[in-house]
């Protein structure tokens, strides 16, 4: 009986389609707009001056729950960028590392600059630029943002660690500003590590700038070390205003700290330079001191 019953409705159907009827109320024609996808992707896009409990390389739409950055946080958005031409045809996102990304970075090295007033690398931070996730990419989003971080006082300021530290408060003008993320005069512990110190406090070693090293590898880099210490001394020069000439090998030592090799990889080619005393200990800056600060020994 039900058999007969569906068959019956089933023609009346089609004699009504056959004979140009209006479809039945509610229904227009098409059985698949009023369907949503199972899983539908979403598109967003971060703002500058967000503040992440969350740091990492991909900006997953999941782990974006920003927090008022004079909340305890780990990473601080200070711009967003957008891949455009080749970058943005690409059916996925760049990866960490690639030519694209490091192009994201040095977009992101110079906004960080306006940050924080200054050179980022003449503080305890880094810099990292962080793509759409695969998922936002495949929905259209085409953005990048670059995150501000904290270093580790001790293992990240010596360029051994790039994981970001806790910290509450915007990093804004935090070079001009003189903040207690600034290197300054520094002390060696027993493991060689540079520590900070008052410049007031006996030490023999102090910040001074950083040197650009080229793009080569990152173990190549490292087996250099009489070509940094050479651009070094041109730095330590500068800072102290004396004569870049034969004799500044004599007037002081240098010592110097790559960033991290995951920064590296992602474009980081800033190496600090430090002014070494050589075993005399000093309890001022040498800051524009000039000959009388740095004598030929």
């Amino acid at each position: 009986m039900r058999r007969r019953r569906r068959a019956a409705v089933g023609a009346a159907l089609i004699m009504m389609a056959l004979a140009g009827c209006d479809d039945p109320t509610g229904i227009d024609g098409d059985l698949t707009d009023d369907w949503r996808p199972a899983a539908e992707a979403r598109q967003f896009t971060p703002r500058p001056g967000e503040c992440h409990t969350v740091a990492g390389e991909s900006g997953h739409l999941s782990g974006h729950a920003p927090v008022d950055c004079g909340e305890v946080h780990l990473v601080e958005t200070l711009h967003v960028g957008t891949f455009t031409g080749d970058t943005a045809r690409r059916p996925h996102p760049p990866p960490p590392g690639s030519a694209p990304m490091r192009e994201a970075f040095r977009e992101c090295d110079a906004r960080a600059r306006e940050f924080v007033g200054g050179d980022w690398r003449g503080a305890r931070l880094s810099v990292r630029a962080v793509a759409a996730s695969a998922v936002g990419w495949t929905a259209g989003s085409r953005w990048f943002r670059c995150d501000l971080y904290e270093l580790n006082a001790v293992t990240g300021a010596n360029g051994e660690d790039d994981t970001a530290v806790s910290r509450a408060g915007s990093l804004r003008d935090a070079v001009r500003s003189g903040s207690g993320v600034r290197l300054g005069c520094m002390a060696e512990d027993g493991w060689r590590r540079l520590l900070p110190t008052a410049c007031t406090t006996p030490h023999q070693y102090e910040y001074v700038g950083v040197w650009t090293a080229p793009e080569r590898p990152y173990e190549v880099a490292q087996r250099d070390g009489e070509t940094v210490h050479a651009r070094c001394r041109t730095v330590v020069a500068a800072y102290a205003k004396v004569p870049v000439d034969r004799m500044l090998r004599y007037r002081t030592g240098t010592t110097f700290r790559f960033p991290s090799q995951e920064a590296w990889e992602r474009g980081d080619r800033g190496v600090r330079c430090y002014f070494w005393s050589g075993g005399r200990r000093l309890t001022r800056s040498i800051a524009g001191g000039g000959p009388a600060v740095l004598p030929i020994n």
